[in-house]
């Protein structure tokens, strides 16, 4: 073999995100760490305590509740240790939460409250606006069977999306309970282990309404749907009597419609007096809410309709009437602590698409219309959303352990508040002291000590000071507001140069070529005056 022969180098890595992940970058880090602060200050203020889990859980904690129910471990990244154990990036934040609660509970309260914020993973197809890592933070109570627990949870999670920029009419809460849809369902001959895949089917058809439409969830009830694309998703091959039932639980928008117009059974149900209000009511909402006397009425009216339509959809099933009953309760509690129904709404629509939620379920919706990528206008949609798992504990233990949180999209509720132009500025860097002199490095380091102090973000230019060309172009890729210069001449005059780089800009952008000439917004101020001066000017963009 040829000694001499030149062993081939290794090709250099390429330069590139991987597929489904994206880096973020100063101004989005701040607004989302801004966003995580206010909302753990509404948690915080409700009793509740912060956790951080790891990022890793076994395969087997995580369990084999992730969406698609026919596929219980896929979706996760997962990998064997040296112990031929499998270990998985987090899917989701409940999960090690109900870990938690089994392992250290004997060391925790009951009931347990706590909140988390942190990115999961999901190894599923990314997408436009769907990535593989994303941010979610959550709060649960973990031991409480109280569905005061699950009212509290909704008026937090309607505070929360305030706290953060979303006005009070720009959202809204729906509430449901798993318990009602498992009545339905139960009237409709779906109940039974010999059902379960049909129920499967059933559940992640209806969470779909949104994406696909009455008709689109309607398909998937029966033979199936097939996209654009032409790949068809088999139905759950209901009857039509079946689907029909399940179509009325559902699409809560056209059995309002049929109520109007159906004035005998809606008198019968409600009482003629009560009729005539909501219909008057309701026909104002239809033409224009703003017409409304009174909103809240209008609001209050649609929770008493919902709950008399689902109080009839699931009959004479016991589940059914005791899920009926807890919305009520909640409806009730809510209403004692100033929650209306103009912040949070009975919806049967609402259903959350994971297997484990045993009773109410909750989603924020925003209400307020943004543009599309081809400029058609569409109603955000959902933030967040979660509800009662009371048998998620039980998998580590073998006790019933009641438990109910929410889960809010960090990242989807940013992207919300970019659409209305309450975030997605640019983040200001910080003043540059410039280097005119590499022996005073000493100095321009006192400066910037100097401002520090006084709670100035403040550099040093630390790159080549040669040219100093470099250095203002510098702060201005920095989004820098003011550069400090000093050369030998104003260091033994005992004053430095203060540019004014965002008014610079202004003028740049406005005044003629002698006003620019006469740079009025670069001045000589006293070395003395230099944190006075910089935070006036800080001021003034402030």
């Amino acid at each position: 073999m040829d000694q001499m022969a030149k062993v081939k180098k290794q090709p250099r890595p390429k330069a590139e995100t991987p597929k489904g992940f994206v880096d973020y970058f100063g101004a989005d880090v701040r607004e989302r760490n801004a966003m995580l602060e206010a909302i753990g200050k509404v948690y915080h203020r409700y009793g509740f305590d912060p956790l951080e889990t790891s990022a890793i859980e076994t395969v087997e904690a995580l369990g084999k509740f992730l969406p698609d129910v026919d596929r219980p471990n896929d979706g996760v990244f997962a990998w064997q240790d040296e112990d031929e154990k499998w270990l998985a990036l987090r899917y989701d934040m409940t999960a090690p939460l109900a870990r938690v609660a089994a392992q250290f509970r004997n060391d925790l309260a009951a009931p347990y409250r706590r909140y988390t914020m942190g990115p999961v993973w999901r190894n599923e197809k990314p997408g436009p606006g769907r990535f593989r890592q994303f941010y979610q933070c959550d709060a649960d109570t973990v031991g409480s069977a109280s569905m005061a627990a699950d009212a509290e949870i909704c008026a937090m999670l309607a505070d929360t999306l305030e706290a953060v920029g979303i006005p009070r009419r720009d959202y809204v809460v729906r509430v449901n309970n798993r318990k009602v849809l498992n009545g339905v369902l139960e009237v409709a001959g779906l109940d039974g282990d010999d059902k379960e895949r049909e129920r499967g089917i059933v559940l992640r058809a209806i969470d779909k309404l949104d994406k696909f439409g009455p008709e689109g969830v309607r398909l998937l009830l029966g033979k199936g749907r097939m996209d654009q694309s032409g790949d068809h998703t088999q139905g759950a091959m209901l009857s039509d009597e079946q689907a029909e039932l399940i179509m009325r639980f559902v699409d809560w928008e056209a059995e309002l419609n049929k109520m109007l117009t159906e004035g005998v059974r809606s008198s019968f149900l409600l009482g003629n007096d009560d009729y005539k209000r909501w219909l008057h009511v309701s026909l104002a909402k239809s033409l224009d809410r703003d017409a409304i006397d009174d909103p809240v009425q209008a609001d209050e009216l649609h929770n008493r309709m919902a709950i008399f339509h689902l109080r009839e959809l699931v009959g004479n099933s016991v589940v059914g009437r005791k899920g009926v009953e807890e919305l009520e309760e909640i409806a009730a509690l809510l209403a004692a602590q100033g929650y209306g129904p103009d912040r949070i709404v009975i919806d049967p629509s609402v259903v959350r698409g994971l297997g484990y939620y045993t009773g109410p379920v909750y989603e924020a919706e925003l209400t307020f219309e943004v543009l599309d990528d081809k400029g058609r206008p569409r109603q955000f949609g959902s933030v967040a959303g979660g509800g009662r798992y009371d048998d998620l504990v039980k998998r580590f233990t073998g006790q019933a352990v009641p438990a109910t949180g929410i889960s809010i999209g960090v990242d989807r509720l940013l992207a919300a508040l970019r659409a209305k132009g309450r975030a997605g500025g640019t983040m200001q860097g910080p003043v540059v002291v410039t280097v005119m002199d590499r022996d005073r490095m000493a100095d321009y380091q006192a400066m910037v000590a100097e401002l520090r102090n006084a709670g100035i973000r403040a550099e040093v230019y630390l790159g080549n000071p040669k040219n100093f060309g470099n250095q203002l172009k510098y702060a201005d890729k920095r989004e820098s507001p003011v550069a400090i210069i000093q050369g030998s001449d104003e260091a033994a005059r005992g004053v430095v140069q203060i540019k004014d780089l965002a008014l610079g800009a202004e003028i740049a952008a406005s005044a003629s070529l002698e006003e620019w000439k006469s740079q009025p917004a670069q001045r000589e101020v006293a070395r003395d005056d230099l944190v006075g001066e910089v935070q006036a000017i800080l001021d003034r963009l402030a």
